[in-house]
């Protein structure tokens, strides 16, 4: 990792001409020319511009018993309420989960690059991969008179990477240890079943509540339009099966 640059994709030496290629990534040709904000080439001019997909949100919301024995990866990045902590929960104590999945899409006409550095990047063994930003996406259950949070929504870190892209755009980010990012006109793509995407609901009774998914909630990478970086969802949670409605981009 020395002397790389993890704000350049396409960046190579003499020692490894390869380095950071993909054979299904897009790679530009020395020389080339490319108008920013389309096709192929490194976008350094513009910004971002985050719009999480509400859509994709309410389709697939739903409740998951799980261990807290199959959830210590999670554990270990903070994923779950304090009261997963204490000291007298038993690998066999189950914890609810309110699970959704989440689709990131860069609509700007600059590269989203992570707001820390690649050398203090983070390398979580339990999922065996670097996370990039403290805090990509926050996660939030209110309650639906009082707007009180009532959920410790918590999304430790990212990785970040092109998971797929509109036509005529290409996928040039990956999760790996020398660059992550999203790119103009492609989507950072969780479903529901992985670690973390979720919101703890162990100790939330039944009744009315809102989801409430951020993306670059701190404001940590500048953008060129942060209205678009909330969605909200109606939740009816039954005590054995949630049920999201409404999804909408919220300012």
């Amino acid at each position: 990792m020395v002397g790389d640059d993890p704000y350049n994709p396409y960046k190579y030496t003499d020692d490894n001409p390869y380095y950071n290629y993909y054979d299904t990534y897009e790679r530009p040709r020395q020389g080339s020319r490319y108008r920013p904000g389309y096709g192929t080439g490194y976008f350094q001019y513009g910004l971002p511009d985050l719009v999480p997909d509400p859509y994709y949100i309410q389709a697939s919301t739903y409740v998951q018993r799980m261990s807290m024995y199959n959830l210590r990866c999670a554990a270990e990045e903070n994923c779950l309420a304090s009261s997963a902590y204490r000291a007298d929960v038993r690998d066999y104590d189950n914890r609810v989960l309110l699970r959704f999945p989440q689709r990131v899409k860069n609509q700007g006409t600059s590269d989203f690059l992570p707001s820390r550095p690649r050398y203090s990047w983070e390398w979580h063994s339990c999922h065996q991969h670097y996370h990039s930003m403290d805090e990509f996406s926050h996660y939030d259950l209110l309650d639906a008179s009082s707007h009180r949070k009532v959920a410790e929504g918590h999304k430790a870190s990212f990785c970040l990477e092109d998971t797929s892209c509109d036509y005529g755009y290409y996928r040039r980010y990956a999760c790996t240890a020398h660059t992550q990012g999203l790119s103009p006109g492609c989507y950072d793509t969780y479903n529901a079943d992985i670690d973390c995407q979720w919101i703890d609901i162990t100790d939330v009774k039944p009744g009315n509540y809102i989801l409430k998914v951020s993306v670059n909630p701190s404001y940590l990478v500048p953008e060129s339009d942060y209205s678009n970086n909330i969605v909200r969802c109606d939740i009816r949670y039954t005590g054995h099966h949630a049920y999201a409605s409404g999804c909408t981009i919220s300012p």
